[in-house]
């Protein structure tokens, strides 16, 4: 979710229904409010402060504050949210070095929490955790938070990045109907701007989504065992299997018809513009492909009702491939150099309940990857569906590629791949020359 604070799982369903989950916000100190069904607080942490650092801000800290709030009432702990900045490592560095470590990070990457793993900066989750986390997470978000054996990250929240969402106005005055496959869906979009308005909003300047457009269609079209691989790096950028993905995503990115303004405008779009141009009062664009968090931006910014007149489809499969389930998350960890790691590690224990995921959940704009989480506890029909598709997918998902690199190749701004992409939207005419410079990003990064 690289991010912003919004983007994250990050999600489709199992065969295919889509999943998206809305990235989301942390919170500072203030008056705790119970948590529902919690009772009275036990008040053992009573006088101790557990400081919690992440990406999030605006509405999405507000609605993790409701999440902290409720484990201060549960043990009468006072919690302070920090605001990390979209690069959580270098936050996390200084902070340890001026000896003022937060108690608690959320990681948007998995390759940024293994990076703090090899550093020797995390504390092993509490078996407590643990034990809770193989109870109601699917082996694949427990296999994300382990390095080298030990697990250190829980996943909280996740984030579907396998969604296309759609001003239902739009495709119906084209006569357009869901797509169901690539093809379908470039067929689409040429059609809906033969109407009138191009197909899509794409935002160019946030490198994050562009990698988000290439994973899907790699996914589908590759296959989940080289996604795997090449999130390692045992695969190499120049494989033809990258050539093909490229070219197959050149199709949209070179064709006017399909991209809002062009190349040119979607490099100055970032990721709220390009929702407000598909959404907002004056469209520009019938669809917007990213995670389902691309809904609470709509409703909470334009008014939009998802299920009504903000839709989304599953992104569809490319050829002969499946429809891909590509996810996202934030995983929660405890820094060994925290003043309070013990009180820290008593906050993943209740992040690790469905308690604490319905806090949230009921606040709007979230998806939890906890299957214990019921139904009931989400805010609208539409948040219940793509919740239980992405519960459905199990270890089906796959992580984010970017968020599983080293930070300097998938999650640097004006660096490696978020570059590299932002280039080949500009000129998308050389897709074994961009997927070259990829592989030499990618092995200085790696460093093989």
């Amino acid at each position: 979710m690289r991010r912003a604070s919004l983007r994250t799982l990050r999600t489709t369903g199992a065969a295919g229904a889509v999943l998206a989950l809305a990235l989301t916000a942390g919170a500072c100190g203030g008056d705790p409010a119970p948590a529902p069904g919690s009772g009275g607080g036990s008040g053992e942490l009573a006088g101790t402060t557990v400081t919690v650092a992440g990406v999030w801000t605006g509405s999405e800290q507000k609605n993790f504050k409701k999440v902290l709030d409720a484990f201060g009432a549960k043990t009468g702990a006072k919690t302070v949210f920090v605001p990390s900045g979209d690069n959580v490592s270098t936050f996390v560095g200084s902070k340890i070095e001026g000896g003022n470590a937060p108690d608690v990070v959320l990681v948007p990457q998995v390759g940024v929490l293994k990076q703090f793993a090899e550093a020797g900066w995390l504390t092993p989750l509490s078996e407590k955790t643990s034990a809770t986390a193989a109870g109601n997470l699917a082996p694949v978000w427990q296999t994300y938070g382990t390095v080298s054996g030990t697990y250190y990250g829980l996943y909280f929240k996740a984030a579907h990045k396998s969604t296309v969402w759609y001003d239902p106005e739009a495709l119906s005055q084209a006569g357009v109907a869901e797509p169901k496959s690539w093809d379908e869906l470039l067929a689409a979009g040429r059609t809906v701007a033969d109407s009138g308005r191009p197909a899509f909003a794409v935002a160019g300047e946030d490198g994050w989504t562009l990698t988000d457009w290439f994973e899907n269609v790699y996914l589908s079209q590759a296959g989940p065992e080289k996604y795997d691989r090449l999130a390692r790096h045992e695969l190499k950028w120049t494989d033809p299997s990258v050539v093909a993905a490229l070219t197959t995503l050149a199709e949209v990115f070179e064709d006017k018809r399909l991209v809002a303004g062009g190349a040119a405008e979607a490099l100055r779009t970032d990721f709220p513009g390009s929702v407000e141009k598909v959404f907002g009062p004056e469209p520009k664009a019938a669809m917007v492909y990213e995670g389902d968090f691309v809904g609470g931006v709509a409703r909470d910014e334009y008014g939009r009702k998802p299920g009504e007149d903000a839709k989304f489809f599953a992104f569809p499969p490319v050829g002969g491939g499946k429809a891909p389930v590509v996810s996202g998350g934030d995983a929660a960890v405890v820094l060994k150099d925290a003043k309070n790691a013990e009180a820290g590690m008593r906050l993943l224990e209740f992040l690790a309940t469905p308690e604490a995921a319905a806090v949230w959940a009921g606040a709007g704009g979230f998806l939890s990857p906890n299957k214990d989480v019921k139904p009931e506890a989400y805010a609208d029909d539409t948040a219940r569906a793509t919740a239980a598709s992405l519960v459905a997918a199990g270890d089906s998902v796959r992580f984010d590629m970017s968020d599983q690199a080293p930070a300097a190749f998938g999650g640097t701004k004006g660096a490696g791949e978020w570059k590299l992409l932002q280039d080949f939207l500009r000129d998308p005419s050389d897709p074994a020359r961009t997927a070259a410079e990829l592989e030499k990003a990618a092995a200085k990064a790696y460093g093989n």
